[in-house]
C-alpha cells in the first residue's frame, strides 16, 4: 500500500489495485494464456481464470516505487524473450500511467507453456 500526501490531502492505493492492474496488462499481452497459480504438492501449475488473475502477482513497495513479480503461462513455439519483453513494458506503461506510481523492477516468471 502507498500513501501520497501533499498540501491538499493524501491518497493511499492498495496492492490489489497494482495487482490486477499489472495482472490485466500482462494477459493482455501476445502470447499469454493466463496467469499462473500457485504450485501444487504435485509441481502442476495451475492455469487461473480471468477472474483470479491477481493470485499469479505479488507487489512490493519500496517508498515512492513498487517492483512487481509476475507468474505466467504462455503459449508453445513463442520467443520467450520477446514475450517477456513485451509484457514487462506493457506491466510497466499501464501501471504506472494509470496510478502515476512508478514501477522499479518487473520480474516475469513462466511457470508452464500450453501447447494447443
Amino acid at each position: 500500500m502507498l500513501k501520497f500526501e501533499n498540501d491538499k490531502g493524501a491518497i493511499t492505493i492498495s496492492n490489489d489495485v497494482f495487482t490486477w492492474l499489472a495482472g490485466d496488462a500482462a494477459t493482455r499481452c501476445f502470447g499469454v494464456k493466463g496467469m499462473a497459480g500457485p504450485k501444487k504438492e504435485n509441481g502442476l501449475v495451475m492455469l487461473l481464470r480471468k477472474e483470479s488473475m491477481t493470485k499469479g502477482v505479488r507487489v512490493y513497495s519500496l517508498g515512492d516505487a513498487i517492483d512487481i513479480e509476475l507468474h505466467i503461462v504462455v503459449d508453445h513455439g513463442l520467443n520467450l524473450v520477446a514475450v517477456t519483453d513485451s509484457i514487462r513494458k506493457e506491466v510497466r506503461y499501464k501501471v504506472s500511467e494509470i496510478t502515476g506510481v512508478k514501477v522499479g523492477r518487473v520480474d516475469v516468471n513462466i511457470d508452464s507453456i500450453v501447447m494447443d
